[in-house]
């Protein structure tokens, strides 16, 4: 798992890998049924799914001949904690700022 939520938002940088990400929300399938829905080889989502199951983005388990993917919910719970805390400090300067532009003469 990432500290920070570093290399989750690295994993998904890659628009394929987002491209597979997003298509994990829909349920588990098997690289064969990713492949077909983009424009990439099954190697090359294999590729990507790794890197995503690194990142703690995605898990797999065997269905007989078959590797299923699904999404990792500790690992997007540990992404989403990340981008709430950036959120928050976001609007917390935001709301000093307004507040410390107020207090100045005119």
């Amino acid at each position: 798992m990432a500290t920070y939520g570093s290399d989750q938002l690295a994993a998904l940088a890659d628009p394929s890998r987002r491209a597979i990400f997003e298509a994990l929300r829909d349920g588990p399938r098997a690289v064969g049924e990713l492949a077909a829905a983009l424009p990439i080889s099954r190697p090359a989502v294999s590729q990507h799914l790794k890197v995503l199951k690194e990142a703690g983005l995605v898990a797999d388990r065997a269905q007989g001949t078959k590797r299923l993917y699904r999404l990792e919910p500790a690992g997007i719970a540990a992404l989403r904690a990340y981008l709430d805390g950036m959120w928050s400090d976001a609007l917390r300067a935001f709301a000093e700022y307004a507040e410390s532009t107020e207090e100045e003469p005119s």
